[in-house]
């Protein structure tokens, strides 16, 4: 991850780091490791959003390496930093498109609000940037808004974008979706799709609509089915994953709106609770704001730890 990016992060992170960071220096002015100095943290990190069975494993951890010890902040924050990563190293995985697909299939879902349309548009430009061509299906066609803001990126990225009216069938925007990147020798065709949890039973036969159309061209698509998650919303993300993965086979997450969060650590969240791959992080609106997740470097940003170079 490029240290402009890093920076951005930091900077993005910095009202979940202040909360995190402010706190650890308040406890930890060199003292020593007590339990009650270990309650504190335990405290912050739960406020945090970590969680708390990370923040349990992390309390008990320093309790075994560094109880009774004396230690200033900056140690606590890289130890603290290092104990994250650990935990975020399993799900950072880059998003890479499989060459032997033509097109690489990726749907994406999310709830309305959680930037899914904006990061099909910046997954658009990824591509373009990596040499590879992508087409785009504004398959929300409940919202006016989420097509024309599609159909901007297209012509922001120079990307085909596949839309129909408004209440358009968005499996047969789908379909044709598909149809055209095939002719057009597409490496990857990004699918948005509506969020209307409100309404779940609607939400989830629209989708399963849109797999079963898909597959009459292609039996193994989607290949890829990336849910877009909102940091503002915290704890609400956990319960967000839950549900769309009764809905659909959620095969990664991309996590956006870190510059206006307070609960970064939700990302660490979810990781120790589901496991699944973490492609990408967001902080801000240009294009260059959506980027690979990087275990390290963010778990420095959420905790206030300097970067090490």
């Amino acid at each position: 991850m490029a240290l402009g990016f890093f920076s951005k992060l930091k900077d993005g992170l910095s009202r979940s780091s202040q909360k995190l960071s402010g706190g650890i220096s308040a406890v930890f002015t060199r003292r020593k490791l007590d339990d009650e100095a270990l309650e504190e943290l335990e405290d912050l990190l739960i406020s945090a959003d970590l969680g708390t069975t990370l923040s349990s494993r992390i309390i008990a951890q320093f309790r075994r390496s560094r109880f009774g010890k004396e230690v200033t902040d900056a140690e606590i924050k890289q130890s603290l930093a290092e104990e994250i990563s650990e935990t975020l190293k399993p799900v950072a995985k880059p998003f890479v498109l499989n060459p032997a697909l033509k097109p690489h299939v990726v749907l994406v879902v999310g709830v309305n609000g959680t930037g899914k349309t904006t990061t099909i548009g910046k997954m658009a430009q990824w591509f373009h940037e990596q040499g590879k061509k992508p087409v785009m299906v504004a398959g929300d066609t409940f919202r006016a808004a989420a097509v024309e803001q599609l159909q901007i990126w297209g012509q922001r990225t120079n990307t085909p974008v596949v839309a129909g009216g408004k209440n358009a069938d968005s499996a047969g925007l789908a379909f044709d979706g598909l149809t055209q990147a095939k002719s057009l020798g597409a490496d990857v065709l990004l699918i948005d799709t509506a969020g209307r949890l409100h309404n779940k039973a609607a939400l989830m036969d629209e989708l399963a609509k849109m797999i079963r159309v898909l597959r009459k061209q292609d039996e193994t698509a989607p290949h890829s089915v990336l849910l877009v998650l909102d940091a503002t919303t915290g704890q609400n993300a956990i319960q967000q994953v839950k549900v769309f993965r009764e809905m659909v086979a959620v095969t990664g997450l991309v996590v956006t709106k870190l510059d206006g969060s307070a609960r970064g650590g939700i990302v660490v969240a979810l990781a120790e609770e589901f496991g699944l791959p973490v492609h990408a992080v967001g902080v801000g609106e240009q294009a260059g704001d959506l980027r690979p997740f990087d275990a390290m470097d963010y778990a420095r940003g959420l905790v206030g730890a300097e970067a090490v170079s």
